[in-house]
C-alpha cells in the first residue's frame, strides 16, 4: 500500500512489489491475481483504515464543528512531517485513473461516499449542536469538505507551506456559517 501511495499504480514495478512484499511473481499472483487486483486492495485496506479514524475521531470529538476543524487542519501534519506529502490515496487514484478503469472508478467513489459520510454525520452533528446552520444541506457541505481536503492534500503534496494551507482552511471554515 505504501509503495502505490508513494509513487501512484502506473510508476509502482511489479519488481518494487516484489521485493517490498519478498515474494515470488507466482506467489503474488497466487495471492492477488495480478497487480491491479493488489492494487484495488490497497486502495480498500486505506478507505477501511481512514473511515475507521474518521469514525473514532468523530466520536471522541468535543463537537461535530471541532471534529471538523481537527480534520481540516491534519493537513498540516503532511507538511511538518518527515516524510513528503503523499496526498490521499483514494484521491490520487481518481487523478491518475481518472475514467479509464470503471472497477477502480467504482471503488474510488465507494471510498469517497464513505468519507462523505462520516462528514455528513459532522455536520449534522454540529447542526445540532448550533454551530452550522440547521438549514443547510448536510450533504452538500459533507461533499464540500471532502473536495476542499483533496484540494488541501493536492496543495500539501504541491509544495504549499503551512500558512498557506490554514488561509486555505480559514476560507473553508468559513463557508460552513
Amino acid at each position: 500500500m505504501n509503495l502505490f501511495w508513494a509513487r501512484g499504480f502506473e510508476h509502482t514495478s511489479m519488481q518494487d512489489l516484489l521485493g517490498a512484499m519478498d515474494l515470488s511473481k507466482s506467489s503474488l499472483y497466487q495471492a492477488f491475481g495480478g497487480k491491479q487486483q493488489l492494487f484495488r486492495r490497497c486502495v480498500g485496506l486505506y478507505a477501511d483504515r481512514f473511515v475507521a479514524q474518521l469514525r473514532q475521531g468523530l466520536a471522541a470529538a468535543p463537537s461535530g464543528r471541532g471534529f471538523i476543524e481537527a480534520f481540516l487542519y491534519s493537513v498540516l501534519d503532511d507538511v511538518d512531517g518527515d516524510q513528503p506529502p503523499r496526498g490521499c490515496l483514494v484521491m490520487n487514484t481518481a487523478s491518475e485513473f481518472a475514467q479509464n478503469e470503471p472497477e477502480i472508478a467504482r471503488d474510488v467513489m465507494q471510498s469517497i461516499d464513505r468519507f462523505r459520510g462520516v462528514l455528513q454525520a459532522a455536520v449534522e452533528r454540529a447542526q445540532r449542536e448550533g454551530s452550522i446552520a440547521p438549514g443547510r444541506d448536510a450533504r452538500t457541505l459533507a461533499h464540500y469538505l471532502v473536495s476542499s481536503m483533496s484540494g488541501l492534500k493536492t496543495q500539501a503534496k504541491a509544495g504549499a507551506d503551512a500558512d498557506t494551507l490554514k488561509g486555505i482552511i480559514s476560507v473553508v471554515l468559513r463557508a460552513l456559517d
